[in-house]
């Protein structure tokens, strides 16, 4: 389950990446990734945001709690009596994997400036549980069987305060950053849809199926027992800049980059979606961005 809320198109974002001594600062931060994979993930900047890995346990704290938020008081989700009576979305996956976090330092620079988290669950870190959460929607042996590293994502939100442009990109800009020093070969994860009425979504779930199906060797398929047919409409009738916009920002992003879709949505009744799966080959997200952080950077070299 990953939701991702819409950005707010109505009004201007939080925080800007205005300055041409900013840009330079962040290209410089994507240069040295690519010259010293071995020196961890270092903090991305744009302007008073930025994006890291959590560090310690009350970062993770501090996702957890932003998950419960967004999840279970905003987008209706129901919690069982532990994750009520601790005001936290957690589950089993979150102590081997790597939390991606969207810090506002002008709040603060540790765990009180959270606002936005992407969990990132690596092949080796997966195989301390023995699966992947995905595989408790959809059967991933093609992926799992695919000869490359995997990362797969989820859970991620934003607050709602800063649901713009610039912590959409920073996530962005993250994801990218750091498949390329993990090596990722193919990045996947559900994406969801609100609400758990498919119909009320047809023309989504028909549009994504019919222009971005995944090929056969990256083809997961929902589980027998929980797979709704996503062609629902006939996609002829469709129009399909309106289904691309209707999406939710990541999943968007992911299609605008090349990525597919698996085979069957998924209902969550606990999270109050309607799941799909979402794959993406690392080489796509990782080539726009450095050409488009090299674009800005001979702009404000010219500038």
């Amino acid at each position: 389950m990953s939701i991702n809320p819409a950005e707010d198109k109505n009004s201007a974002p939080a925080h800007s990446l205005v300055s041409s001594e900013e840009t330079l600062k962040q290209m410089e931060t994507l240069s040295t990734l690519a010259l010293n994979r071995d020196g961890g993930f270092q903090e991305l900047r744009g302007g008073s945001l930025g994006v890291r890995i959590a560090e310690t346990e009350a970062e993770r704290d501090a996702a957890q709690a932003l998950r419960y938020k967004v999840f279970f008081e905003e987008l209706g989700a129901h919690p069982d009596e532990r994750t009520f009576r601790t005001k936290r979305d957690v589950d089993e996956f979150d102590e081997v994997a790597d939390h991606l976090l969207v810090i506002d330092h002008s709040i603060g620079s540790g765990a009180e400036g959270v606002v936005g988290t992407y969990r990132l669950l690596r092949s080796d870190a997966a195989e301390k549980i023995g699966r992947f959460y995905t595989s408790s929607e959809y059967d991933i042996s093609t992926l799992t069987e695919f000869p490359g590293r995997l990362l797969e994502v989820g859970r991620s939100c934003v607050a709602r305060e800063h649901r713009g442009r610039s912590a959409m990109q920073l996530l962005w800009r993250g994801i990218a950053s750091y498949i390329f020093l993990h090596r990722i070969d193919v990045l996947f994860g559900c994406g969801s849809l609100p609400g758990t009425n498919p119909d009320a979504v047809a023309d989504q779930l028909t549009y994504m199926h019919h222009n971005h199906l995944a090929p056969p060797a990256l083809r997961i398929r929902a589980l027998p027992d929980r797979y709704v047919e996503m062609l629902r409409v006939d996609p002829h009738t469709l129009d399909h800049r309106a289904c691309l916009n209707k999406l939710p920002p990541l999943i968007k992003g992911y299609l605008r980059l090349g990525g597919y879709v698996g085979d069957g949505a998924v209902v969550d009744e606990q999270f109050n979606t309607t799941d799909v799966a979402v794959l993406v080959k690392s080489e796509l997200l990782v080539d726009k961005y450095y050409r488009h952080y090299e674009r800005r950077l001979r702009d404000a070299l010219d500038s």
